[in-house]
């Protein structure tokens, strides 16, 4: 009898993102309330951060909300966001950093575990490797119990 599993995962569509700080970062530029700011919105793949800045903290607040509207146009959860302090950067500068969270983070894999036991369905197993979490059973209909 073959065991069966499913896992799960939290991840956000890194090319989704991208367009999305794209045509922000457009829109930052054609707008005429946003114009000569030196607002910027760049986005770093591999530490999955977008970094705004902007000439201060008003306009910085502007900035964020075209980006958070097109990440919504582009469905990317705003749960998946973690927002940084606004800081100051030599002169009237000021910075933000926006985090993309890849992955379920260790507290929460556990509280899904511990669910997924208390359940007390019959062989079916929950790991937590990394940052996914594997449910496991000998068969699909003890797995669609867990699921729902």
């Amino acid at each position: 009898m073959a065991i069966q599993s499913f896992d799960i995962v939290s991840e956000v569509s890194l090319p989704e993102v991208k367009n999305a700080v794209h045509q922000a970062s457009k829109e930052v530029g054609q707008r005429y309330d946003l114009k000569g700011s030196g607002s910027t919105i760049e986005l770093d793949e591999k530490a999955g951060e977008i970094v705004l800045t902007s000439r201060d903290a008003f306009t910085l607040q502007a900035v964020l909300g075209v980006l958070q509207q097109k990440l919504v146009r582009r469905e990317v959860p705003m749960k998946a966001l973690g927002y940084g302090k606004v800081e100051p950067v030599g002169g009237d500068r000021a910075r933000q950093t926006v985090t993309l969270q890849q992955g379920i983070p260790i507290d929460k894999a556990r509280e899904i575990v511990k669910a997924i036991k208390e359940q007390k369905l019959k062989k079916v197993q929950a790991a937590i490797q990394e940052d996914v979490v594997r449910v496991s059973g000998p068969d699909r209909d003890t797995l669609q119990e867990v699921i729902a």
